[in-house]
């Protein structure tokens, strides 16, 4: 295994170890704290995507190209997300009553 492979495999991991914490939150809370840790599943879900971001900038250093945010693609997505949560709603299957984000140009939550 090359070095580049090697950190596509640490990239890949990474990512699963985030869905496992987002899961985690799902059937626990997101403000619950494992026995044994001291961070709420919130706070560990951050790490972990901290940790795929740090993955995702040695792949893009080892291939000779610049990384970074893209603000206007987080944008999108949340615009996307937001349409897709009205939708859901429309036909019944979200139903917790919490407000649906601006599909405009997307809301930074203050970041």
């Amino acid at each position: 295994m090359n070095r580049m492979e090697h950190l596509l495999s640490i990239a890949a991991e990474e990512a699963v170890e985030v869905a496992q914490r987002a899961t985690k939150a799902l059937r626990f809370g997101l403000n619950e704290v494992q026995p044994g840790q001291e961070l709420s599943n919130l706070e560990r879900m951050r790490g972990e995507l901290c940790d795929l971001l740090a993955a995702f900038e040695m792949v893009y250093d080892e291939a000779g190209q610049r990384f970074g945010i893209d603000l206007d693609a987080i944008a999108a997505k949340k615009a996307k997300v937001g349409k897709f949560l009205a939708y859901s709603r429309d036909l019944g299957t979200l139903t917790d009553g919490v407000p649906i984000p601006d599909q405009g140009k997307g809301e930074s939550n203050g970041r």
